[in-house]
């Protein structure tokens, strides 16, 4: 698996970078088909003082790129916010590629006779 961690008007430090680590373990723990993993974190200069903070992830898995956004006013919480819904939306990626047909019972046991 390639990852990418870049910042935007911001500097990358290693607490951010662990920190990026550890949550998307989960993500790559639920689905082990991952190629490539881009992670932008970016500080926003807006006239609000609400969601500045902003983080965004591009997941190349086997059959199909996800991404997701999420802004918040802490970088942290941001993070946290984004690797929730990648993994929800990984989730229901893993859950379309499995084959959900099952054999019929009556077919089961003439095959079985």
């Amino acid at each position: 698996m390639n990852l990418t961690i870049s910042g935007h008007h911001l500097e990358i430090t290693t607490s951010m970078r662990e920190y990026v680590l550890t949550k998307l373990d989960r993500v790559t723990r639920h689905f082990d088909q991952v190629v490539d993993v881009t992670v932008l974190l970016s500080f926003e200069k807006l006239k609000e003082k609400e969601r500045r903070q902003k983080a965004e992830v591009t997941l190349h898995a086997k059959g199909k790129d996800i991404f997701v956004e999420t802004s918040h006013e802490d970088m942290y919480a941001a993070i946290d916010n984004l690797m929730d819904k990648l993994d929800r939306q990984v989730c229901r990626h893993k859950d379309k590629l499995q084959n959900h047909h099952h054999v019929a019972a009556k077919r089961l046991d003439a095959t079985l006779a």
